[in-house]
Order: structure tokens, then C-alpha cells, then sequence
């Protein structure tokens, strides 16, 4: 793990100012309250495990707010799993709240806002995962973030102490090793959450997972192509269409409509970032495949309840 930032050679008026622009880049964006802003500590260390991240602070008392602005400015599809490794900490979302102690877990969504509040001596782990990663073996997460899981269950248990560990490790695998240990990461996340969900069969198999996951990263290579179709993307994940179908259907989808979708959710992103403002709606459907703009209009307006240009002007005017 490598150290990103220590206050101990930052001179106490900068310190949380200099933590600020620091954790809001390598973690997320997000305003923050220092209990006391001139006695203000932390570090923080940062490393990975092939495409899952690793973030590692500790920090003074402070409160922190990842609000639908910051929501907005997400350039990553990922989810967090925290694990608290001492202190205490307080996090909500989506109108659920977790009081969480050493050794819990819990699922956090980036993409929607969040208040947390961290405790005297409160140091926190975070993965990062590719959101397609875990949902591959989970199905949708939409119900699974800022729940508990603590240690007292086998599940949680394990896999709490595993990620502990995760640290000590990170860079210093092997290639073929670190694929492994990120696999049975996952897997082990899945478990627990599936746990906390008491579903009977918490995850697919590693064959199926892994078929699962190179369906859905041949689709969002590929989406800028209008030509993208179910065979292209069966051919490039190295399955057959109907084998690949079969997979999307267990989370009740299909590859034309998580192509579709996940086209919609690119062009709706894009047509509220501010830095995209300069290119018209046309422009910017068609850089996501959409050939037809008024199957485009149409399908926006059943996803999202209105036009895209009055989405577009509904954005600027707030």
C-alpha cells in the first residue's frame, strides 16, 4: 500500500484542506466538517488488487457529504464495500443508516448521496469494485447498500477478515495469484451479502460468473458501435448467444436490452454533465450507437420520463 497523504508533514492549518483535495481524488468526491480543523490528523494509503481498488485512512473526527452534485460528477461504475477497522462510524444512504464498529462490513453506492460521520479513532477500509464485478454474482445491489453485516455470523466473519488482510498483500502478488485472491474477494463478499439476504444460492458459479462478467464488458467495449448486436457481442465474449441470453435472463435482462440500457444510461449521464453542453442531443446519441433518433427519443422518454432535449433543458435550468 502506498502512503498518499500524513498530516505529520503538513503544517496544522493546511492539514485538512490538503486531506480534502487529496481523499476527493483518489476515493470521492464529497464535502466534508473537521470536529476541529486545527488539530486535524489522518492518512491515507491506497493499492489494488487487479481492477479492484484499495483505499486504507484513519482521520481526526469529521463528518463527510457525497451529495446528487457529486453523484453527477462520477466518471466510475463502482460500489464500495467498507470495512471499519476501528473507531466507530455512522453512514447513511437512501434512506437506511448503519452504525457501524471494527470488524463490520457494509455496502456503499457511490452513486447515490451520503452522509457519514466518523468517531475518534476511526480508521476505514474501502474496495472498490467494478459494479458489474459483484453484481455478476449477486444480481442488483440496489437493496443491499448500508446494511449490516457484522462479525457475529459465520459469513460476515469471514469475509471481514479477509479483506483485513487484503492490505498486506496488495502489489506484492503474483499475476495469476492476484486474479485468484480477487476472484475469491468477490466471492466472499457475495457470500456475505447474500447472507445478510438469507438467499439460498448467494452466487453464480466461477464458469458462469466469469461468462457473465466478459458478456458485459464485450457490451460496454462495443457500445459507441451502431452495429453492436447479439451475435458481436457473443462472438467477442466467447459464447453463444443463446448461452449468453440465458445468463442475462437470471438477472432479467437479455443482450439487446442491456445493450439498450446501458446506451441510455451513457447518453443520460452525458446530457447532464456540464462539460458536455456544447453537443447536441443528436450528437451525443449517436456517439452511443443510436442510429435512429427517434427510437432514441422514445426509448430516453420510457427510461427517464421526459425528452431528452427537455431533460437537457430541465438540467440547466436547476
Amino acid at each position: 500500500m502506498e502512503t498518499l497523504f500524513s498530516t505529520n508533514a503538513v503544517h496544522p492549518r493546511d492539514r485538512f484542506d490538503y486531506w480534502h483535495s487529496v481523499a476527493c481524488r483518489n476515493l470521492i468526491a464529497h464535502d466534508s466538517k473537521p470536529e476541529c480543523r486545527y488539530s486535524f490528523q489522518a492518512e491515507m494509503q491506497s493499492g489494488s488488487l487487479a481492477e479492484l481498488g484499495l483505499v486504507r485512512f484513519e482521520s481526526s473526527p469529521m463528518k463527510v457529504f457525497h451529495t446528487r452534485r457529486h453523484c453527477d460528477q462520477m466518471r466510475t461504475d463502482e460500489l464500495f464495500v467498507c470495512r471499519l477497522m476501528s473507531g466507530q462510524l455512522v453512514l447513511e444512504q437512501a434512506g437506511r443508516e448503519v452504525v457501524m464498529e471494527a470488524g463490520d462490513l457494509t455496502l456503499l453506492d457511490p452513486l447515490l448521496p451520503y452522509e457519514g460521520s466518523f468517531s475518534t479513532g476511526a480508521k476505514l477500509l474501502v474496495l472498490k469494485t467494478p459494479r458489474r464485478a459483484l453484481e455478476a454474482r449477486v444480481g442488483k445491489t440496489a437493496d443491499m447498500i448500508i446494511r449490516s453485516m457484522k462479525p457475529i455470523e459465520a459469513e460476515h466473519s469471514l469475509a471481514s477478515g479477509f479483506l483485513a488482510m487484503l492490505p498486506d498483500y496488495a502489489g506484492k502478488l503474483g499475476k495469476a495469484a492476484t486474479e485468484t485472491v480477487k476472484d475469491q474477494t468477490l466471492d466472499l463478499v457475495a457470500i456475505s451479502l447474500a447472507k445478510m439476504q438469507e438467499r439460498p444460492r448467494p452466487y453464480l458459479s466461477s464458469a458462469k460468473a466469469s461468462a457473465l462478467m466478459n458478456v458485459r464488458t464485450a457490451i460496454e467495449a462495443r457500445l459507441a458501435d451502431p452495429r453492436l448486436d447479439a451475435e458481436i457481442v457473443a462472438a467477442a465474449a466467447g459464447v453463444s448467444v443463446r448461452y449468453a441470453n440465458a445468463l442475462l435472463a437470471q438477472e432479467g435482462t437479455s443482450i439487446a436490452r442491456l445493450i439498450q440500457s446501458r446506451r441510455l444510461d451513457r447518453c443520460h449521464r452525458a446530457l447532464k454533465d456540464p462539460l458536455q453542453a456544447h453537443r447536441t442531443v443528436t450528437e451525443i446519441a449517436a456517439g452511443w450507437g443510436f442510429s435512429d433518433m427517434t427510437h432514441f427519443g422514445r426509448r430516453f422518454k420510457t427510461a427517464y420520463g421526459v425528452l431528452p432535449s427537455e431533460f437537457r433543458r430541465l438540467k440547466k435550468q436547476k
